[in-house]
């Protein structure tokens, strides 16, 4: 532009003629006459007359002043191209950067995103595993209370062979049925939770594989977006894709895309907080369920002990009554001995007395006479028969007593083998198969 300004100081601007138009005409122009000349349609429209010096010169400075326009236009073309040019690519640089500046925050979004979608599976991870372990203790004491039952309905078989009438529902029926029920309910209990742990486990597997899919899908898309950081002008690997800038349907906005994983983390927490809950309340179930069985398994105990008790003083009296009731048979035997000598010995006063009676009743005529003699033989007669009537009635209720003490002695000697049989039950059947009950730890599901 200063060359063209100085062009225009130096040169004045000269009247500029159209090129295509003629100059005007100074002299008149030959005409075609004569035997020489040449006239028709070949030579129609041609000037034969020359151009005058100032037309050569506007037609001159006319060529000039075209030139120097097409120079300056082209001159300011080239500019404002080479303007347009910096400008497009200061513009492309700032894009570029702008756009570089841009995935790099998305690529800080998706790690941060990645970062927490990572604890997350971490941490259910690490929950469910735990959770697996209450499980497992869950089985184990499930399990241990088979040992339970097992003795307790033994028990209560054992002590269905006791004899009469020592099979009596005592205290230790009625705690050993508590037991048993006690254990019913415990096993029911531990079976639901287990089942409720299987399906906690199961959700917490499926928010794990839910968030793991995002991490996934977070994992490739920040390895794109940080080759895309890593792209620039220079790069090799960049192709044209001209029907790249076209928006999928399926595209998410960065609103619903960070929604999406905000509620999978939503839902991954509100499960592994469940599944803490759930830890937590198999840890009571176990401590309380353990300490239950415990409990009803001394209060067994006690009462076995008790009726062990009851049972040893019982036969300990009936032992004694025994011994007693052994010694009175011993000398109603004698007395019944005693009796019936006494009874023989007053058979021979009798026969006397009857063979003097006998003897007299034969005195002749008026000899017969009812003498003193008589009289007393008679109320001797009378009075033997009296004491053998009384020594018999009191052979004959020595006998029974006898009979009495001997049924007594056999009842004895049924009831002492019964309490002997229910003691063994008790003792050597019960007590100590209830030794083998499992500990608290064993019950709480710890091997």
């Amino acid at each position: 532009m200063a060359q063209t300004d100085v062009l225009l100081t130096k040169e004045p601007a000269p009247q500029t003629v159209p090129p295509c138009e003629l100059p005007c005409k100074v002299s008149e122009v030959a005409r075609n006459t004569g035997a020489y000349t040449s006239s028709g349609l070949a030579t129609a429209g041609f000037r034969t007359a020359k151009y005058l010096l100032e037309e050569w010169f506007q037609n001159c400075h006319a060529r000039y002043h075209q030139a120097f326009a097409d120079r300056d236009q082209s001159e300011r073309q080239r500019h404002e191209s080479q303007q347009l040019a910096a400008e497009i690519q200061a513009l492309a640089q700032r894009t570029q950067q702008d756009s570089t500046r841009r995935v790099g925050e998305r690529l800080q979004d998706t790690h941060g995103w990645k970062s927490e979608l990572q604890r997350e599976v971490e941490a259910l991870a690490a929950e469910t595993n735990l959770l697996l372990a209450q499980k497992q203790r869950l089985e184990s004491a499930l399990d241990a209370t088979e040992v339970p039952f097992s003795i307790a309905t033994d028990n209560l078989q054992c002590r269905e062979r006791r004899q009469h009438p020592n099979l009596v529902r005592d205290h230790v029926e009625t705690e050993l049925l508590k037991e048993a029920e006690l254990i019913r309910n415990i096993q029911e209990l531990l079976k639901r939770t287990i089942m409720q742990a299987v399906s906690q486990i199961r959700l917490n597997r499926e928010h794990k594989e839910t968030c793991e899919m995002d991490w996934s899908d977070k994992v490739e898309a920040y390895n794109i977006d940080e080759t895309c950081g890593r792209l620039h002008s220079q790069s090799t690997e960049v192709q044209s894709h001209p029907h790249s800038t076209s928006f999928q349907e399926s595209a998410s906005t960065p609103e619903t895309w960070a929604k999406f994983t905000q509620d999978n983390l939503c839902r991954a927490q509100r499960e592994r907080l469940a599944s803490a809950n759930l830890r937590v309340l198999v840890d009571c179930i176990l401590r309380d369920t353990s300490e239950d069985l415990r409990l009803q398994c001394d209060a067994v105990n006690l009462a076995f002990g008790r009726r062990c008790e009851e049972l040893e003083d019982a036969r300990h009296k009936l032992q004694h009554h025994l011994h007693e009731t052994l010694r009175e048979v011993t000398d109603q035997e004698h007395n019944v001995a005693a009796l019936k000598q006494a009874i023989k010995d007053k058979e021979a006063p009798l026969r006397v007395a009857q063979t003097r009676l006998y003897l007299r009743s034969h005195r002749p005529n008026v000899e017969l006479c009812r003498d003193s003699g008589q009289f007393r033989l008679v109320s001797e007669v009378e009075e033997l028969n009296m004491s053998l009537a009384a020594l018999r009635e009191k052979l004959l209720e020595a006998e029974q007593s006898l009979r009495n003490l001997e049924d007594s002695r056999m009842s004895l000697e049924k009831d002492i083998t019964s309490m002997t049989n229910s003691l063994f039950i008790d003792r050597q059947k019960c007590m100590v198969h209830r030794t083998r009950y499992p500990t608290i730890l064993q019950l709480a599901g710890y091997q």
